[in-house]
């Protein structure tokens, strides 16, 4: 038996005209999943195509316009002035237009090259774009984005191929968000989700999707077409194959015949039948293991991430909890005196602050502004360096405060709210983050928990504390979830979060574990400031108790 493969049908390669996006920024070419700004620079190129396809029409409209008057002409030639044939061809010069037209107008029309200048037209302006196309890593990196969306947030493949998120609670389908602009998926965009997760050997999502997918190819009122990667019978394919390798003989075995309805001299597939029926006969209703999700790195903390993520923010209730309070925040500062900042205290342990309207709208605008350059693919610790990695989906860019005059404003603003040094080297520059199509960040810590870390590049110590401000809001998901502390933070536009991440003995703070859950709808951006220790012996100085 081999993997599901096209059953004799026409094939087309990834770029799908119905699912193109492409990105502007020369400096950040590639991995355009990963921020949802080049998505939406993607258009600008997207429309570009639609002119010249525009263009390709009218030329090609033009043409058959020219064939179907060279139509008329002879179709009326043959109504009116051929009838009598003998009389006709009497005339020399009647008989002289049919030799001419069977020599030279026919072959001219029949052998023209105008469609072919017309498509080659059309491909030459398509591959002038072709460098910001997205490359199939993109379709990838968003094809596991709705997967991630999928699960994170229980979300039934059903209704996201409709245009909906919604889960089912206590028997009911419920949407937990209605977004103001949505799109239905095809069979064909269930198809590509389906074969990424195939090609990974992700059989739980494969199943699933390429259920939907023969699904919506079955109901299609029309058959396949030409923006189309798959059909129903590579759906169908590849669905057999995901059940077989789920342990569901029976399924497979079904729609394998199905199959062969379609192609039945196909010898792989009688091959599959063939052992499918075995499978079948020897199986015992305990063998299947049915559908079951991909472990992970984060599978010890899975459940509470997700129901963190699932809660769209739980802060504490002040009245459940006295010490918990709001207030207005001046700590002891001049210039804080006169313009407090509203502050919020989610939690005593871990310590962790809420900063409402940290930053106005222009001066987020301003930051997102000066990063949009430089933004790549984000990284984390990986031993001694620093890797892309999966579990961190997103793009960040590094502003220093001497280039960019709002980072100093931010940098000094911050230091009189904490009481802490954070310019350069005392803290990190700030890194502006964008995420990307289920953009997310799975539950980590901000300190090191290893001698060997980039962190201590700057030897200046651990991170000590985050700083962390939210630039823009969302619609739904991103919440920044603390894991063993149990409680969530939604996007709070404009506010900032602060939190230790070190106990005062120096020792990393475990509850300090933390999530930027999976952005459902909305633009995420972020400016984090990470403090390190040194420079702060006397400002956040050492308990008398060592195991605080």
């Amino acid at each position: 038996m081999t993997p599901g493969l096209s059953v004799g049908m026409k094939r087309f390669t990834y770029v799908c005209l119905s699912l193109l996006t492409v990105i502007v920024l020369p400096v950040s070419l590639g991995e355009m999943y990963t921020s949802l700004l080049n998505v939406k620079q993607a258009i600008s190129v997207e429309r570009k195509l639609v002119g010249y396809l525009r263009t390709y029409i009218d030329q090609e409209l033009e043409r058959l316009e020219d064939i179907r008057r060279f139509y008329a002409k002879v179709s009326d030639l043959h109504k009116e002035l051929y009838n009598e044939a003998g009389s006709a061809m009497a005339n020399p010069l009647v008989a002289f237009t049919l030799i001419k037209r069977l020599h030279s107008e026919w072959l001219n029309v029949v052998y023209s090259n105008e469609a072919l200048e017309n498509a080659q037209a059309l491909r030459s302006s398509f591959e002038e774009e072709e460098a910001d196309l997205p490359k199939l890593e993109d379709l990838q990196g968003a094809a596991n984005g709705l997967m991630r969306l999928q699960d994170v947030y229980a979300l039934q493949v059903a209704s996201l191929a409709r245009g909906r998120f919604q889960r089912v609670t206590n028997g009911q389908t419920v949407d937990i968000y209605l977004p103001a602009v949505s799109v239905p998926l095809s069979g064909d965009d269930c198809f590509l989700v389906g074969k990424v997760a195939y090609e990974q050997k992700d059989y739980y999502h494969s199943v699933q999707w390429l259920e939907e997918s023969v699904r919506l190819f079955r109901a299609a009122e029309v058959g396949w077409s030409p923006e189309n990667e798959g059909t129903l019978e590579d759906a169908l394919d590849h669905l057999a194959f995901s059940h077989f390798k789920t342990g569901n003989f029976s399924y497979a075995l079904s729609l394998s015949q199905e199959l062969l309805h379609h192609d039945p001299t196909n010898g792989r597939l009688l091959q599959n039948v063939e052992e499918y029926e075995k499978l079948l006969v020897a199986a015992s209703p305990a063998t299947a293991d049915g559908l079951r999700r991909p472990t992970c790195t984060y599978l010890r903390t899975r459940d509470t991430y997700e129901r963190l993520c699932q809660t769209q923010g739980t802060q504490p209730i002040q009245f459940e909890n006295p010490e918990l309070f709001c207030d207005y925040f001046t700590n002891d500062h001049p210039a804080l005196l006169l313009l407090p900042l509203k502050r919020e205290v989610l939690r005593l342990q871990p310590f962790v602050v809420l900063y409402h309207t940290f930053v106005t709208d222009a001066e987020a605008e301003d930051i997102k502004r000066a990063a949009q350059p430089g933004l790549r693919r984000s990284v984390v610790a990986a031993g001694e360096k620093q890797a892309a990695a999966e579990y961190r989906i997103s793009k960040s860019a590094w502003l220093k405060g001497s280039a960019h005059s709002i980072v100093g404003k931010l940098d000094h603003r911050i230091s009189m709210l904490t009481g802490l040094k954070v310019h350069h080297p005392y803290g990190e520059y700030l890194q502006v983050v964008n995420y990307g199509i289920g953009g997310h960040y799975e539950p980590h810590f901000d300190h090191a928990t290893s001698p060997s870390s980039p962190v201590f590049r700057l030897k200046t110590g651990n991170r000590v504390a985050t700083f962390m401000i939210y630039l823009s809001s969302v619609e739904a998901g991103g919440s920044t979830a603390f894991i063993y502390a149990n409680f969530s933070v939604p996007v709070v536009e404009k506010a900032a979060i602060f939190w230790w991440n070190l106990r005062r003995n120096g020792q990393g703070d475990v509850d300090t574990l933390h999530a930027g859950c999976p952005v459902l709808i909305g633009d995420k951006w972020v400016a984090n400031k990470w403090i390190h220790e040194f420079g702060q012996e006397f400002l956040h100085r050492c308990s008398l108790n060592p195991e605080e």
